[in-house]
């Protein structure tokens, strides 16, 4: 074989894990893709992680990649935890090192950290009361997924009676009020 192809053969197996991991990652969160030059650094900065996790392994060369893909792939899965539950920057906010979540937009973190009913005010001054089974990713494209959904007219409520679900366009939505939850009453 050409030792070049031989060189490239090699790089390639050791850059491997860290593209799965990339891939793992972005796969499983809402983060935008960046572009080429960051998911290559990106790659970089995971290969250099399951590379230090599998070298106390010893494996000849030709095994290490039996190691090594499977190890990333519970990196990148690590790594969506992480982010996916805002860990991390939870505990750098506790420190007061930061005021940055790990979420990809203040949309997403609003959605994401608690679960209360919505109301959605729509073009038209239509209301609509429920709650958000999903929601787009980011508040310029997508829909969102009511449940137990009530058109709000004035002061009344009013079923949308045999409805499961409504999706409704982002596109619809010009403002998303989030409620607090009811407390339980004492008895």
């Amino acid at each position: 074989m050409n030792p070049v192809s031989d060189e490239v053969i090699r790089v390639l197996t050791f850059l491997l894990p860290g593209f799965v991991a990339a891939a793992v990652f972005y796969s499983l969160t809402s983060h935008p893709k960046p572009g080429t030059f960051d998911r290559v650094i990106h790659a970089l900065i995971f290969t250099v992680i399951v590379q230090a996790a599998t070298a106390g392994f010893p494996l000849s060369k030709d095994r290490e990649l039996l190691l090594a893909v499977p190890a990333a792939v519970v990196l990148g899965l690590i790594a969506v935890i992480l982010s996916n539950k805002d860990w991390i920057h939870r505990f750098l906010r506790w420190l007061r090192i930061t005021k940055e979540t790990s979420y990809p937009s203040e949309w997403y973190s609003s959605f994401s950290r608690d679960s209360c009913y919505v109301v959605l005010h729509l073009k038209g001054q239509r209301r609509l009361y429920g709650w958000p089974q999903e929601w787009p990713s980011r508040p310029d494209q997508g829909h969102f997924r009511i449940k137990d959904a009530e058109w709000l007219v004035e002061h009344d409520r009013t079923s949308a009676t045999g409805v499961s679900d409504i999706l409704i366009p982002v596109s619809e939505v010009e403002m998303v009020e989030f409620l607090k939850p009811h407390e339980k009453s004492k008895e």
